[in-house]
């Protein structure tokens, strides 16, 4: 009789408690004073593709209203980035999200930004600020958008945001998360050994390829500014103009949590990235005491692993939650995670680096390539090809990474190396000076897409990788993309304006490519006596390696072949492939009749009412990568957002721009969720407006954060 009271006197109460949780849920939570929103000077104008241009009297106003922008169309994410950095995921959303929560812990995010924010100038801590304030003030004006206790957000939670992601984008978490699984990772800094799925979703990359004026039939320099991302979440693109009186001027491209931009072109200048993959992360086994608890051995002595728990909420439901604790390692060589192999420790490139906000601010502020190679040099960034065209007539192209040095050649570096000596930590990194690099190559063309920065142009300009230590991971491959920029690009001597557009968007495989060698090798050694088979070979045999929407034969290719970028990473097996190609012909015939169905029949653009046909595919330059739902692919990431930016002779700049949705990242009332989606779809681009009075001529509206309250 008790215990059915006692459970009745709990339901009552956890029922009250669920609904006052949902009552006070949506309030900022924190005293906040409204009067420091006065202290910014900003406007921001909305042109007529809902894209914010941000005019603030100083850089800190710009970054205020940037902040307020990306919130009306993104909070939510940008709110779930900052929890992640502050380890608050698991609270939030539950036990999805306790894996990063430990993470953060573990490698010291807060104690890294609070032991190092004074490396980063008062000038860009006070732009952190003042995006935190932008981000406060949005919070403030929309009290039910905001989760419980997180606001108001500081400067430091946006350089914490930094700390969090860098490493995250050359696969520490993929190691992290092999080691907690009780996986040996064998191949440790091999993204690819993480990449079980790949060919769905993980072949990403990103395109950049420019000329100078030597190579231009119009004697114009240009430069396609290409990356391809996820088209939703927290590395999604979202476009903005930041203009100051201080000399900020810059369209581009930035991540929701981000007050500056990572790549794009001011009046002068204008870069872009690519990811790399260098050796950055090395895993070193311990030897444990046999009878003392974490002790390891290393340089002849018994050393004490630092030992500390990680104490991370987790949501349960309603207000509910409950704790867990996980031990926290560290040994000299950094974070430890013990598994039922051992103990591994984790060195990776950057560690302790809080800069990267200063770096890319100026990147953005540069006036020319002396200045630009200056905020190049600090290397607060621990990756990313950066290729870079001015107004000059100047391209460059350096392989930006934080290099370690390792002292022998005595080790498998790719795999697991020993803890027990000093011969195996770094010696260092290597200088911005030694890394490689080519300028004003004098075939007047540079490219990367994720391959090798050895043959990153065409002639005798390219960096010797006799050079560099083969333990440093350099990639030595040339991908679909970067073969085929050569073949267009690279071939053609006297490039005009369309062309150079045209090759943008080129839909084939080349004939060197990991498809075309695999396919060609599939087809000599194929044999059916099933008449739908021998008809889908046929198809295959007269393919000519497009990609177009028209095309009929690269539904079957793609799900027979499923090529990867690097060709050493290719496993060719003719069973394998034959039963991939039977499977997709059974399909073809159960869902569409025929095998001779379009691939934009399948390869489908869907965002809310929006269904349209694409053209492209995985290591395409027209990249797109998808996942199949029903009898259709849905794109879900690849070419995305992008620029292509050019200079005139008196070095006069306009540029074209497009987004694979809108501006509008999560309302789907707007009209700017999906207005850009029918000139993606169709390989066209809008203009971008740099100058107030042409975007005055295509406003939408005007108006200053808070306006609207």
């Amino acid at each position: 009789m008790l215990k059915s009271r006692y459970y009745a006197s709990f339901a009552i109460t956890a029922a009250i408690l669920f609904i006052v949780y949902n009552q006070i849920k949506p309030i900022y939570h924190a005293p906040i004073n409204e009067e420091l929103f006065k202290d910014y000077s900003v406007t921001i104008y909305r042109d007529n593709w809902g894209v914010p241009h941000i005019f603030g009297t100083k850089d800190k106003d710009t970054a205020y209203g940037l902040a307020f922008a990306h919130a009306e169309d993104d909070f939510k994410t940008i709110q779930n980035i900052i929890l992640a950095s502050k380890g608050r995921l698991a609270q939030e959303h539950g036990k999805v999200g306790a894996g990063n929560d430990y993470m953060v812990q573990l490698l010291k995010i807060e104690k890294v930004v609070n032991d190092n924010i004074n490396q980063v100038s008062k000038e860009v801590r006070v732009i952190c600020d003042g995006y935190a304030d932008g981000l406060n003030h949005y919070a403030y004006n929309n009290p039910d958008q905001v989760i419980r206790g997180l606001f108001p957000v500081s400067g430091k939670d946006i350089i914490a945001g930094f700390v969090h992601r860098m490493p995250l984008m050359f696969g520490l978490d993929n190691i992290l998360t092999d080691l907690a699984s009780n996986k040996k990772p064998y191949l440790a800094a091999n993204l690819d050994s993480q990449e079980k799925n790949q060919f769905e979703q993980k072949l990403l990359g990103s395109n950049v390829v420019a000329v100078s004026p030597t190579r231009s039939a119009d004697g114009h320099t240009r430069i396609a500014i290409n990356s391809h991302q996820p088209w939703t979440g927290p590395v999604a693109w979202y476009e903005a103009h930041l203009k100051s009186e201080e000399g900020l001027d810059i369209v581009g491209g930035l991540f929701p949590g981000s007050p500056v931009v990572f790549l794009g072109h001011n009046r002068n200048l204008g870069w872009s990235h690519t990811v790399n993959r260098p050796d950055l992360i090395d895993v070193y086994e311990l030897q444990m005491h046999p009878d003392e608890k974490n002790k390891y051995l290393f340089q002849g002595r018994w050393e004490i692993l630092e030992e500390k728990k990680a104490i991370i909420p987790v949501k349960l439901w309603g207000p509910f939650s409950w704790k867990f604790s996980k031990e926290i390692l560290w040994s000299v060589h950094g974070p430890v995670v013990k598994n039922d192999h051992g103990y591994f420790a984790v060195r990776y490139a950057g560690y302790g680096e809080v800069r990267h906000v200063e770096q890319w601010f100026k990147m953005n502020k540069s006036r020319n390539l002396m200045e630009f190679n200056e905020a190049m040099s600090m290397l607060a960034l621990p990756m990313f090809n950066t290729l870079y065209a001015d107004k000059d007539g100047n391209i460059f192209y350096v392989y930006n990474a934080l290099l370690p040095i390792r002292g022998t050649d005595a080790y498998n570096w790719s795999g697991i190396i020993p803890g027990t000596t000093g011969r195996a930590l770094w010696r260092g990194y290597f200088s911005y000076d030694d890394l490689p690099k080519v300028l004003n190559p004098k075939s007047g063309f540079l490219q990367n897409c994720n391959s090798t920065p050895f043959l990153s142009t065409t002639g005798y300009d390219n960096p010797d990788k006799s050079f560099f230590p083969k333990n440093l991971g350099i990639e030595l491959f040339q991908t679909n993309r970067a073969l085929r920029m050569h073949e267009t690009y690279g071939a053609d001597k006297s490039i005009t304006r369309d062309e150079f557009y045209q090759y943008k968007f080129d839909t084939k495989y080349s004939k060197k490519s990991v498809m075309a060698v695999n396919l060609n090798k599939f087809l000599n050694e194929a044999v059916s006596n099933d008449p739908d088979i021998i008809e889908a070979l046929s198809i295959l045999k007269n393919w000519d390696l497009d990609t177009d929407s028209t095309n009929t034969a690269m539904h079957l290719a793609y799900d027979a072949i499923r090529p990867h970028f690097d060709p050493n990473k290719y496993n060719y097996n003719y069973s394998e492939i034959m039963n991939r190609l039977e499977s997709a012909v059974k399909w073809s015939i159960e869902y569409y009749g025929t095998l001779d169905v379009k691939w934009g029949d399948i390869l489908r653009l869907k965002r809310g009412k929006t269904d349209l046909p694409l053209s492209g595919g995985p290591d395409i330059v027209r990249a797109i990568y998808s996942k199949k739902h029903d009898n259709i692919r849905i794109a879900t990431a690849g070419d995305c957002y992008f620029q292509i930016v050019e200079w005139d002779k008196e070095g006069n700049v306009s540029a074209n721009s497009i987004h694979q949705f809108g501006s509008s990242t999560l309302d789907s009332s707007s009209i700017h969720y999906d207005d850009q989606a029918k000139l993606f779809s169709s390989h066209k681009m809008k203009p971008v407006f740099m100058d107030l009075e042409d975007i005055k001529l295509n406003l939408e509206k005007v108006y200053k954060p808070g306006d609207n309250k």
